[in-house]
């Protein structure tokens, strides 16, 4: 198991606990979700972080009790494993972004068996460091197709699919919150 962080700062050598900036609502007994950690995110799902850090996007994927309907509807005849919305308005800061990827000891970390996400309560060092340049690049290695969209409210109600819907920074997105 590998386990990632992204940043825009390549002079990290220590990772430690912090709160989100903005809480999330949370079920009972997991409001410490809020509180210090360091996030990771798995391999698999690491093109969720592909972006600049306060790019709004939606990332698609298919389970296995996707529909066929859900397919036609929202993915159409892709072969990509994952599909990222982002909004025209981004592309260029996407196009031009350079981001540093940390690589955890996956020992530190517990599952939060939510969408390839990992925590740790403890302060955590990187095993490994890489720069990734091209993130539009590294988006197609990783089987993601970006579809570049004015905005990103049609795609509101794929969380009704039968699709795994991940969206990220989305209170950025036009229109979003409106």
């Amino acid at each position: 198991m590998r386990l990632f962080h992204f940043s825009d700062d390549p002079a990290i050598t220590r990772f430690e606990p912090r709160a989100v900036l903005v809480p999330s609502p949370r079920a009972p007994g997991r409001e410490w979700l809020n509180g210090p950690l360091v996030w990771a995110i798995d391999e698999p799902r690491q093109p969720m972080y592909l972006f600049p850090r306060d790019c709004p996007r939606i990332l698609l994927w298919p389970r296995p009790e996707t529909t066929q309907a859900d397919l036609d509807l929202w993915w159409g005849d892709s072969p990509s494993r994952m599909i990222a919305h982002v909004e025209a308005a981004w592309l260029e800061r996407l196009s031009q972004a350079a981001l540093t990827r940390y690589e955890f000891p996956a020992s530190a970390f517990e599952s939060l068996d939510d969408a390839g996400m990992w925590v740790a309560r403890e302060a955590v060092s990187p095993i490994a460091v890489s720069e990734i340049r091209d993130l539009p690049g590294a988006l197609r290695e990783a089987g993601v197709e970006l579809r570049v969209m004015e905005s990103l409210t049609p795609l509101r109600e794929v969380w009704s699919s039968s699709l795994h819907a991940s969206g990220v920074r989305l209170r950025n997105a036009a229109g979003w919150n409106g």
